[in-house]
This record gives structure tokens, sequence and C-alpha cells, in this order.
């Protein structure tokens, strides 16, 4: 029975061993790619899968065949992903506690604004290579090319995503029937009809986006406070395993030496002597 969490350990290992193969599968498929989108994300895939790989390997090898090294790398390594995800965890909910847009009088979609979201968020997206990098998936997703057919009353009664509400149209507070010298907007004068332009120079389209990545960054830390559950549980498994690895490495197994080809430790034959003479006063 004191093999059980070995027998669970493997069994875990080698099932996220195999699930790490189509993640760096597709990271270098990724990597072949010319489009801007998928290379931006084949960098993260293949650090988590060749991570994976080598925290699997080692807790399978450690626990199936008793390698007491190969699993102490398995729990410093678990470790330093669990305190990483925590930390990576609180920081996402931190950076992402602001924005939210705000609702149109009259109009089902909301307006974001750059200067709602977090100082981290903004410095971020505000840099120019890493904007340039957003512009080119947004232009090849064709997300504004879905509102060219609307009509004035579909901007009345339907409903759209931050990217569309800000990269695709300009404000609605902007008014061009008035004279140049009033104060607006300043996305108001960055707004162009042409198709390549409209307004993705806009801080409104800079703000859709954080818009758009605070809503999937609060999925994604849902997803992450379920794995460190999942991560601690596997955690504490593997810490049982690797005193059961100890204990046959060290000839204690639970009580009888049944070790014949290991060096016993310094102190068994102390142990030895009490328990001989143990049974010899009763």
């Amino acid at each position: 029975m004191y093999r059980f969490s070995n027998t669970v350990i493997g069994f875990l290992n080698l099932f996220t061993l195999l699930a790490s193969i189509p993640i760096i599968g597709g990271g270098l498929w990724m990597a072949r790619s010319n489009t801007t989108c998928e290379s931006f994300l084949q960098t993260p895939l293949l650090v988590i899968g060749f991570v994976v790989l080598i925290v699997s390997l080692a807790g399978f090898i450690g626990a199936c065949f008793h390698v007491a090294w190969a699993l102490w790398v398995y729990l410093v390594v678990m470790l330093f992903l669990i305190a990483t995800l925590l930390g990576l965890t609180i920081f996402g909910f931190v950076v992402t506690s602001q924005g939210g847009g705000e609702e149109v009088a009259g109009r089902v979609y909301r307006e974001y604004h750059l200067q709602d979201y977090s100082p981290w968020l903004r410095n971020r997206i505000k840099d120019p290579q890493y904007w340039s990098t957003i512009r080119s998936c947004i232009l090849g997703s064709k997300t504004c090319a879905k509102l060219a057919m609307w009509t004035p009353l579909d901007y009345l009664e339907k409903d759209m995503s931050p990217i569309q509400s800000g990269c695709c149209k300009p404000p609605t507070t902007c008014n061009y029937n008035i004279a140049a010298t009033v104060a607006q907007d300043p996305d108001c004068y960055r707004w162009n009809n042409a198709p390549n332009l409209l307004c993705y120079e806009c801080d409104s389209c800079k703000a859709g986006v954080l818009e758009d990545i605070r809503r999937n960054w609060h999925k994604l830390s849902v997803l992450n406070i379920v794995m460190l559950i999942l991560l601690i549980g596997i955690y504490c498994i593997g810490c049982c395993a690797f005193q059961n690895t100890k204990r046959a490495e060290t000839d204690y197994p639970y009580g009888e030496n049944r070790m014949t080809k290991v060096r016993p430790r310094w102190d068994y034959y102390w142990w030895r002597w009490l328990h001989n003479k143990r049974e010899q006063l009763y």
C-alpha cells in the first residue's frame, strides 16, 4: 500500500509527458509560419512544452524506478512552478483589476479609454514594436471588415467586441460637422476612413486591445487557480513517493530489511542490535 503514491505519480507524469509532445509540436509548427500572430505565441509554447517534458520525465523515472535524485529534482522544479504560477496569478489579478469600459447612451456596445487601465499595461501597449505586432494581427484577422456592411441602425442595436469598438470606428462623441477649432477627443482626429488605417492608431483601439487582454487574463487566472490546486496535490503525493524511495535506498522500507545490494546506513547496525536485544528479552 505504501507504493501507491509512487504508482499515482508515475501515471500522472506519463500522462503529462505524452501531453507535452503536441505542445512542443504546436510551437515548432508556429515557428515555421510567417504570420505575425502565430509567431508571437511560439516562444511561450515551446518553453512550456519543454519544461513539462523535463519535469514529467524526471518524475516518471523517479517514481517508477525508485531513483531518489530524479524525484528530488522533480519536487524542486514542481515547487518552483507552483511559486511561479502563484506569482503570475496574483500579478494578473493586480494588473487587470481596472478597466471594463463605459456604457454609451443609446448604444449596446461599450467604449474604452486608455487611462482606465493599469500603468504596466499602458506602458506595454504604448511600446511601438509591441503595438506594431498587435496592429498587424488585427489587420490580418479582418475584425473591422465585419462591420463594413452595417447600417446606422445596426450601430444602435448590435453589440461589438472591445477591439471593434475601439479600432473600427471613431469615438461616439466625435462630431465632424462642427468647426475644427472646437476641442474634441484626440482620437477623433486620428480616425481615417481608409480600411488599412481606420482608428488603429487611436488610444481607444489600444484600450480595446487591453480590455480583450483583461477578459482573457481573468479566464486564464481562473484556470491558474485550478492548476495550482492540482499541482499542490500532485506535489504532496510526490513528497510521499520521495519518502518511499528514500526508505528503499536506505534499507528502511517498513520493518524488516529486505535489501541486500544496498550498503546499510551507519546507524543500521545499532538499530539491528537493539532489535535483537528486545527479542531476547521477550
